[in-house]
């Protein structure tokens, strides 16, 4: 479960130190970004993605609306950091965490740029760089919480024999590993899940 409120930022996500937060240049129509105007920037994003509303949750140290949004006209927090999680048509997790800039709206407005960015890779036929780069967006769960191997590695029911299993391994990590634009904790995650697959695969 991923909580709108406080922040939750993503496990394995570096922060940006404190004191070393950018001022933020997002505006509209001349005047520095809301939070409800840089929130409808990041909705709209996804929505051109084909995310429902309800595939997304929005974390901030911002207080929510009652409809699970950051509320406008809060104190800006200590933390402005911000992390959008969103689901995919075919099930998978994403998130895009963001606290480089000194206010929650700015660090919206540029998850809102970003993904505007992303998109533009797809529309001129890089779909394949955008599915990697979105790869090394990937969710993984909640502290305390740990997907089986057959899961992490999309085995499904199926057993595997050790040769596939170093394939799909090979697959999954030229995509999760830090240098080919995933990150270090969805390669520890795949690190754990082959170490558990080979104990139980014969």
């Amino acid at each position: 479960m991923i909580n709108a409120y406080p922040l939750q930022w993503p496990a394995g996500w570096t922060r940006t130190k404190s004191g070393h937060w950018k001022n933020g240049n997002f505006r509209k129509h001349g005047k520095w970004i809301s939070v409800v105007e840089a929130i409808q920037r990041v909705l709209d994003e996804l929505a051109r993605m084909g995310i429902d509303r309800q595939d997304v949750v929005i974390s901030t140290n911002v207080r929510t609306r009652l409809d699970g949004l950051p509320r406008s006209g809060e104190k800006e927090p200590d933390d402005s950091g911000v992390a959008v999680y969103w689901e995919t048509s075919t099930g998978g997790r994403r998130v895009m965490a963001i606290d480089a800039y000194r206010t929650v709206a700015d660090n919206l407005a540029a998850v809102a740029a970003t993904l505007d960015a992303m998109r533009a890779i797809e529309r001129h036929g890089g779909a394949v760089v955008l599915e990697r780069a979105f790869t090394g967006f990937t969710a993984l769960p909640a502290p305390g919480a740990k997907r089986t191997w057959r899961e992490v590695m999309t085995f499904g029911e199926s057993t595997p024999t050790r040769e596939q299993l170093k394939q799909r391994y090979r697959e999954l990590a030229s995509i999760r590993h830090p240098d080919k634009g995933g990150n270090d904790a969805a390669m520890s995650e795949l690190n754990l899940a082959l170490a558990d697959a080979e104990r139980e695969v014969a």
